[in-house]
């Protein structure tokens, strides 16, 4: 009888949409950390090859374009990359390299010539420019050199 109640219940549920509409957010989509490749192909040379290699890639899935203006991405240790006039397109990604390069709208760069991401733990945390964290994304290991957020 429970069984056949519960049944009746999500029919009921499934039937007026409640169990299919995704919440707002869902709908909405978001910006959030995509990927972190952290250890980069090769020895740590620190050419820009190596730096460039390593970097964080950011993913917009909402249905508009944002700007990016003064968001920052850092690591555990506060490193911190600060956009400056940046739109990310409607459904687009950018890739944030650590070394230095020319900025278009796939990429930019951190003209750095250290490493930022540690190649066996670290926490990459998103926020916008008023502060308010938007994404973190962690990893912990050495068997892999990258991480999908």
């Amino acid at each position: 009888m429970l069984r056949a109640r519960t049944f009746a219940a999500v029919t009921a549920a499934a039937a007026s949409g409640i169990l299919l509409l995704p919440t707002q957010a869902q709908a909405a989509g978001s910006v959030h950390l995509y990927k972190i490749y952290y250890d980069s192909p090769g020895t740590d040379n620190r050419s820009k090859a190596s730096l460039n290699a390593e970097y964080v890639q950011i993913r917009n899935t909402t249905s508009a374009a944002v700007s990016l203006r003064g968001w920052t991405l850092t690591d555990a240790s506060n490193h911190k990359y600060t956009f400056g006039n940046f739109v990310l397109g409607k459904g687009k990604t950018v890739t944030v390299r650590t070394g230095r390069g020319t900025n278009n709208a796939a990429n930019v760069h951190q003209n750095r010539g250290a490493y930022v991401w540690n190649n066996d733990r670290d926490t990459a945390t998103l926020r916008k420019s008023n502060g308010a964290r938007i994404d973190v994304c962690s990893y912990n290991s050495t068997r892999v050199d990258y991480k999908w957020c």
